[in-house]
């Protein structure tokens, strides 16, 4: 199964700027977090972030402010499927209908609902508590995780690498920001190709 850039959401979770110094490999974490976002803004893919706590964590971290823009959610619970849900599956709309209404076989069929972009690509930090508390509710909502290892990270490696043996053995699929950047375009011939080739390397 590999990822299409058309049925595709991507989240950022808690880049923020009082908990990245604190990060492992944080420089590398938020480097392959703006090249997410950059190559999501170029496909036309629905990028969101959220931000834990920001009166005590600080906002987003600069280099992502620009690219999430309008775009972020402030949460106090660790898992952020609250405030995302509506936005990455939004409810279905309740048919109108009265008794005075027509008979059902007069009745225009009501149009079908905007197709829910259900493959949800995920990174952040920290692996363990937010990224891991986000997935495992994103997956209880019968929405597909896939994490980008490489744009996430704890404070400590032993943390992070037990976030992601969890969320595994969870049903997450574990990619990389090169496995899903080469997905989303499938091939050489992607009229992007060349500017996702250079945001890779």
């Amino acid at each position: 199964m590999l990822l299409d850039a058309e049925e595709s959401q991507l989240v950022l979770v808690d880049y923020q700027q009082a908990l990245m110094p604190a990060i492992h490999e944080a420089g590398l974490v938020v480097a392959n977090a703006v090249r997410l976002a950059r190559i999501a803004q170029m496909l036309q893919v629905p990028l969101w972030a959220t931000e834990e706590n920001p009166e005590g964590l600080g906002g987003t971290v600069d280099v992502l402010q620009p690219l999430v823009a309008g775009r972020v959610l402030s949460k106090m619970a660790f898992d952020g499927t609250g405030v995302l849900l509506p936005r990455l599956k939004p409810a279905a709309k309740p048919q109108g209908g009265n008794a005075r209404s027509l008979p059902k076989h007069l009745q225009k069929a009501a149009p079908a609902p905007a197709a829910t972009r259900e493959s949800i690509v995920l990174a952040g930090c920290e692996a363990h508590v937010c990224l891991l508390q986000t997935a495992l509710g994103l997956l209880e909502e019968e929405l597909e995780v896939w994490v980008v290892t490489d744009a996430c990270s704890s404070r400590s490696e032993r943390n992070r690498d037990a976030a992601f043996d969890r969320l595994a053995g969870a049903g997450a699929e574990l990619v990389t920001t090169e496995m899903v950047a080469f997905e989303w375009l499938r091939d050489a011939g992607h009229p992007r190709f060349k500017d996702v080739l250079s945001i890779v390397k």
